[in-house]
């Protein structure tokens, strides 16, 4: 049987290879740590010289960013040095990881920063923290509640967009006569901005005294078509621009969800003599499940960034009727240039939208699960 042990000079090299190895560790560990104090210190000064603090310091931020250009390069260093090949590989990774903490991490926690702050940019006094301030005025805001009850309300009505997009993504589905040209013309509400919506129907086809819609109410037995004098009508008028605007995406969605079903099943279907209502309700709608929750859910965030509409038509009447979180913390900026309670209310609202989705979306998914268990 051939002796496959290593040879002596082999244990030699392997022995003399480890002191090496321990040595680019420490050297990694020591200019990682190296990075990570210059940005900790740069970050530390300049925040504290920012609050008033201490009297030395940066007059921009940008040296914090040059910091973390340091740790950036300090922390692949660090990972060549102790991982070797592996830390090598996952140079590759590493821009884009650095990228998003740049770009996500940092703003949210500046924004928290600002939420604690009083910093009224009509003010001559500038930035200064003023603890919990900005909360307590939040809880007793009514107009900033009325506005998330709003969501709620602007929320629900992505049930009523589905069904019709359900509905238009079937229709388009069928073997009907120029089904091409009719999906392009259905498409067409999306190639416009929700501003361009606002101004063609809500400001032109809605204007009361000359506007096509208004004149046709009137010709219907409306005296006086206000579309945006009642909240519950203002707030409906807004649903319907908005929809108007929107469902078209969801049809989309649905339709190409639709266009990926077995034809097998289909054909089965009719030979088992089913009817059309059965297999929508047995085939059709179970198997397009997961294109629903994903239409609905894309569309519930696009909804809870509603603001456009709002502001060009109504800014947020009449008496915040139709406003949105998003339009009333945009007038918090432009019109009273309250910056920081701006900030914690943008703040609150995402922490809203994050626990909201999430439940929503472990909801959706029990609820498919049992659902599917059902049907089997």
């Amino acid at each position: 049987m051939q002796d496959v042990s290593p040879s002596h000079s082999e244990l030699d090299d392997i022995v003399a290879a480890e002191p090496a190895l321990e040595n680019r560790g420490r050297w990694g560990v020591l200019v990682l740590a190296g990075g990570t104090f210059v940005l900790v210190s740069t970050f530390a000064i300049q925040l504290l010289h920012a609050n008033g603090s201490i009297a030395f310091g940066f007059d921009t931020w940008r040296p914090v960013v040059y910091a973390y250009l340091v740790w950036a390069v300090s922390l692949g260093a660090s990972q060549v040095l102790r991982r070797g090949q592996a830390g090598s590989r996952a140079l590759f990774v590493l821009p884009a990881v650095l990228f998003i903490a740049a770009m996500v991490i940092f703003p949210l926690t500046f924004g928290l920063y600002i939420s604690f702050t009083d910093w009224n940019l009509s003010s001559f006094e500038g930035r200064k923290f003023n603890g919990l301030d900005n909360l307590r005025q939040m809880m007793s805001d009514v107009f900033y509640w009325n506005a998330l009850l709003n969501m709620l309300w602007y929320s629900l009505a992505v049930l009523v967009e589905y069904a019709i997009a359900f509905g238009l993504a079937l229709l388009l589905h069928a073997e009907i006569r120029a089904r091409k040209f009719f999906r392009v013309v259905f498409l067409l509400p999306l190639m416009l901005s929700p501003v361009a919506v606002s101004w063609m129907v809500g400001k032109s086809m809605m204007e009361i005294r000359f506007g096509p819609l208004a004149n046709l109410a009137r010709w219907l037995g409306w005296e006086t078509p206000i579309f945006f004098s009642d909240p519950w009508l203002a707030k409906a008028s807004i649903m319907v621009m908005d929809a108007w605007t929107f469902i078209p995406l969801m049809m989309i969605m649905l339709l190409a969800g639709l266009q990926t079903l077995p034809k097998e099943v289909m054909e089965a279907a009719k030979v088992d003599g089913a009817t059309a209502w059965q297999t929508f309700w047995k085939i059709v709608f179970p198997l397009t499940l997961p294109v629903s929750i994903t239409a609905i859910m894309i569309r519930i965030i696009f909804k809870l960034k509603l603001a456009d509409i709002i502001i060009n038509v109504t800014s947020g009447g009449p008496g915040g009727a139709t406003d949105s979180v998003t339009s009333f913390i945009f007038r918090e900026y432009r019109d009273r240039s309250n910056v920081g309670y701006g900030t914690l209310l943008a703040m609150v609202y995402l922490v809203i939208i994050v626990v909201a989705l999430t439940t929503l979306l472990n909801l959706l998914g029990r609820w498919m699960r049992g659902y599917g268990q059902e049907e089997s």
